[in-house]
């Protein structure tokens, strides 16, 4: 027996990939609703070798489906998911709206699977943000042996974090400079994003910190520990698909960079491909498709007492994004509804 499943956002760069991932996981949907605004009524999308037409999330009831995956974003989240979420239907979403929320769990289930249990107080379980779901997935089988007490990370985001609009700008840029008789303004960007970097993502706040930074300090405080310091800068680079992180930790024990880099093998979710060599480490170009986080360049910091510095990549609309969000859906099931 398995579940009636509704993915909210289908025709979206993340709703795409939560059904590609229900499928390849072979996820045990029953029957399958996939959702859009009212302007895209009628899209087809792929699920497996099924064609399926999106409905209009406006009229859809949302009564007798076990979950929903929501990718739409704070503004329809909002509307939607206490009206799914009212009709007994559990919603995963993954906008940042109920990431802080104390009755919502914030999960990545590599790192805090029990917290799905909270489910049942607002029938809604928080995604965390693209960016702190694969750092954290590094760092807590390294937390669990010597305790975090700081970590220093600077992130190096593809644009596919800011959606299509996002991926087209990079695009038509990169083809503007070539053609210097064409001109792309930024749009979604603060400045030029093809071959450039930009220090800013999501808005300033009094403090001098970007919101996407904010996140990622916040969510691993909730998800993993909140004892850790945690400072971030966040940096949008002109990459379509893949989040990069750098990341400088100092533990409250000693641990050695060759027990460290075992301890990330035998991990979940990780894939360490560490090589002294040039080639020996994974780039964003080469995780995209793939489940795994992948870790790299473990090596001792001198500069602090038990400091060590990895390097962290993963594909963000999977594990950032729809991989997470399919995986919670998983946990929920086998912990919480049992009927798959």
């Amino acid at each position: 027996m398995g579940y009636r499943i509704v993915v909210a956002g289908a025709t979206g760069n993340v709703g795409r990939e939560m059904l590609n991932i229900l499928d390849e996981r072979e996820f045990p949907v029953d029957e399958i609703a996939v959702l859009a605004s009212r302007r895209s009524q009628g899209t087809e999308v792929s699920f497996g070798d099924r064609t399926l037409k999106c409905q209009d999330i406006e009229q859809f009831d949302f009564a007798g489906w076990d979950m929903a995956l929501f990718a739409i974003g704070s503004d329809a989240t909002k509307t939607y998911a206490p009206r799914a979420a009212k009709a007994g239907c559990v919603v995963i979403d993954n906008s940042s709206l109920y990431r802080m929320d104390p009755d919502v769990p914030l999960v990545v289930p590599e790192v805090n699977a029990e917290a799905v249990d909270g489910y049942a107080r607002k029938n809604i379980i928080a995604n965390p943000n693209c960016s702190t779901a694969q750092m954290v997935v590094a760092l807590k089988p390294l937390h669990d042996r010597a305790r975090i007490k700081r970590v220093v990370v600077a992130t190096y985001q593809s644009v596919s974090g800011a959606g299509k609009s996002g991926m087209d700008e990079l695009w038509d840029q990169t083809k503007a400079i070539y053609n210097p008789t064409s001109e792309v303004p930024p749009r979604t960007f603060q400045k030029q994003i093809a071959f450039n970097v930009i220090p800013h993502i999501d808005v300033f706040m009094e403090d001098g910190s970007t919101k996407e930074e904010w996140k990622m300090v916040a969510e691993t405080k909730k998800i993993l520990d909140p004892a850790i310091k945690l400072f971030a800068t966040c940096v949008r680079v002109p990459v379509f698909v893949g989040h990069a992180e750098a990341l400088t930790i100092e533990f409250e024990e000693f641990l050695d960079e060759e027990e460290a880099r075992d301890i990330l093998r035998e991990a979940p979710g990780i894939m360490v491909v560490d090589k002294r060599e040039p080639g020996g480490y994974v780039t964003p170009v080469e995780c995209v498709g793939d489940f795994a986080t992948f870790v790299s360049r473990i090596r001792h910091d001198p500069t602090v007492e038990n400091g060590l510095a990895l390097w962290c990549v993963s594909d963000n609309l999977r594990k950032g994004a729809a991989l997470n969000a399919v995986q919670i859906a998983e946990t929920l099931g086998k912990r919480c509804l049992r009927k798959g």
